[in-house]
């Protein structure tokens, strides 16, 4: 790996998932494009993201990531995004109140739009087309025009996350997520079920704590952090040129940001040591995220830190270990024994989704709740043993009612997964599944002696 960085110091490195694009031309004229216009997000917000992981990193906060496997062009609307932030919302203060630290809340928005695949093509009937990569790159409609990547589509998701911020912050900063509400965040199709009365427990809870305030004096109308939030957003940095184009030099520190997102992370396929994607995100000043396979070694980890938090500065750097319900606890234990004897300020998250995904019976990608849940409690007992801290969850959800992962309290089987099956690629968490995760998480939190 070179010492010097710039912003197109990767394309010396190879690129593993980049789209083959047909014309070079088109993709300049769209990239330039991108390049002209404002950031999406600003240096300032990206520090203040990093210094509340430091203290997840410090086992004085915990990470909420959540949101969309792959965000579409075609499901696009205020209702939809909201609903996906209120799902956030409820979990955050579930989360915060039961293991009373603060929650670091990461949007997967506004700019998760690229997948990695296995393979370049795919098998469609009688057609060999290229694999759908998400809305930024091609179409999931089996035909050779929607499936040949378009560098009008890299245009369009800048100007679908451009719009996303703006409703995100002004339902953030705008009362939508002041506590004194707490009560209206309860979705329809919560309010009967039993996560739906636990949490209406929970908000009458809330509601006597600041009724118990304002008895003592404080003054809980103008307290800004009991009516406004921070909610951060992030993506896979998968495509480097759109990355690039979104990169800016910071006018107070002269340092680089990638302003496509507060937070970016590096997949699966793409943390390769010598590759374009370790290169980029190494020399720009987000905090960065990196998955964490079960095939990873405690050698990879310890390198992998030094690569991309040299300074070792704490918030910089996440691990988001995706091992699988029954690799998780055995597997990850070396590597939380290595980055702690090393001394790296590591904020440690869960990713119970990608290492437990199954073909169901019916022949859908599908996920059960079940696993899910049993890789969080293998997460948690690996760091109770290793006395480090669990420092987070990572998962894909919609507000949405859908049906695509088993199990939950509603009990979706294999034959209800074609009901509501709207997923664009990996299947999502509902909203009544998501916010009894948190329920569950706060519970093994507190049963492992960590909260």
């Amino acid at each position: 790996m070179g010492k010097t960085w710039s912003p197109t110091s990767w394309q010396g490195f190879p690129a593993a998932q980049q789209p083959d694009w047909p014309d070079q031309a088109d993709l300049d004229r769209a990239l330039k494009q991108i390049t002209s216009y404002p950031p999406l997000v600003f240096a300032g917000e990206a520090r203040r993201l990093t210094t509340s992981l430091g203290h997840v990193a410090a086992g004085n906060a915990f990470l909420l990531q959540a949101g969309d496997c792959a965000e579409s062009f075609e499901e696009f609307s205020a209702v939809d995004i909201r609903e996906k932030l209120r799902v956030i919302l409820q979990m955050a203060v579930v989360l915060t109140y039961s293991l009373g630290v603060p929650v670091v809340k990461v949007g997967r928005i506004a700019g998760q739009f690229a997948k990695p695949r296995s393979s370049p093509f795919e098998q469609v009937g009688d057609l060999m087309l290229p694999s759908f990569r998400g809305h930024i790159v091609n179409d999931a409609t089996a035909t050779q025009a929607a499936r040949t990547p378009n560098p009008d589509r890299l245009v369009q998701a800048y100007h679908q996350s451009a719009s996303t911020l703006n409703l995100l912050r002004a339902f953030t900063k705008g009362g939508f997520a002041d506590l004194h509400r707490v009560h209206q965040w309860t979705q329809e199709f919560v309010t009967s079920s039993p996560e739906g009365e636990r949490y209406e427990q929970l908000a009458e809870e809330i509601d006597r704590a600041l009724r118990f305030m304002r008895a003592c004096g404080v003054n809980t109308e103008s307290t800004s952090t009991l009516h406004e939030v921070d909610v951060y957003t992030s993506h896979e940095a998968l495509l480097l040129g759109y990355e690039q184009a979104l990169t800016r030099q910071d006018s107070l520190t002269g340092s680089w940001y990638d302003c496509s997102a507060h937070m970016l992370w590096i997949g699966e396929r793409t943390r390769q040591l010598d590759g374009a994607h370790v290169e980029f995100l190494r020399g720009v000043g987000n905090p960065i995220g990196c998955k964490v396979g079960p095939e990873a070694s405690p050698e990879f980890v310890l390198e992998i830190c030094e690569a991309l938090n040299p300074n070792r500065i704490p918030g910089r750097l996440t691990l988001i270990s995706r091992m699988g319900a029954n690799k998780v606890e055995d597997s990850l234990r070396p590597l939380l024994r290595a980055a702690r004897d090393a001394g790296h300020p590591i904020v440690w998250a869960c990713d119970p989704m990608h290492g437990n995904t199954f073909t169901s019976q019916g022949g859908r990608k599908t996920r059960h709740f079940d696993d899910v849940c049993a890789e969080i409690a293998g997460f948690i007992r690996a760091h109770h043993a290793e006395q480090t801290w669990p420092g987070g969850i990572h998962v894909e959800l919609t507000g949405n009612n859908v049906t695509e992962c088993l199990g939950g309290a509603d009990e979706i089987l294999d034959e209800h997964l074609g009901d509501r099956y709207e997923t664009v690629c990996d299947p999502r968490l509902n909203g009544r599944q998501s916010l009894d995760l948190a329920f569950r998480v706060a519970e093994l939190m507190r049963a492992a002696g960590v909260a």
